[in-house]
């Protein structure tokens, strides 16, 4: 019986392979496999692609250069003497005349007036030179100028160079 048994387990798992292996296949030819066209950024990846390739080959040098070229690597070769020039000629002596400095630039700003026993008290503002300064009549303005009197809408200063006057006036 086993024998029998056996021989049964066998022809049915043979039949059942068969019976599976006919699903799993068909009879019928496979399709031709269809030919997508490239899309169009594909041709022009491949256009893009060919145009490098070309750049590329274009920036190898055809020619090698000349050997008895410039070294880099050395310094230029000594320069000349300098001519030589005849002594100098002994000329009258010219006297320049002196420099008169350029009057500063001054601006008044301002006007001040506190009441005072004797009158009025002015002081006046006055930029010179970026800086803000206040004077009253008889201070000095920078260097070359002083204060001489300080009206309501004008200020004169006196230069103390060539003792001229100079009058600032609000604007």
């Amino acid at each position: 019986m086993n024998m029998k048994r056996t021989a049964t387990i066998a022809i049915a798992g043979g039949a059942i392979a068969a019976w599976f292996a006919g699903a799993a296949t068909s009879n019928y030819p496979p399709p031709p496999p269809s030919v997508f066209a490239a899309p169009a950024i594909d041709v022009r990846g491949e256009a893009l692609s060919r145009e490098i390739q070309r750049l590329h080959e274009r920036l190898r040098p055809t020619a090698s250069p000349r050997q008895p070229g410039r070294n880099l690597f050395t310094f230029h070769a000594a320069a000349p003497p300098p001519p030589v020039e005849p002594p100098p000629v002994a000329h009258a002596a010219i006297v320049e005349a002196p420099v008169v400095a350029a009057a500063p630039a001054l601006k008044l700003s301002g006007i001040s007036e506190d009441p005072g026993d004797d009158g009025p008290v002015r002081m006046a503002f006055i930029v010179a030179g970026g800086q803000l300064l206040i004077v009253k009549e008889g201070d000095a303005v920078t260097s070359r100028y002083r204060v001489v009197k300080i009206s309501a809408d004008v200020v004169e200063l006196s230069d103390l160079l060539d003792d001229s006057t100079r009058r600032l006036a609000l604007r």
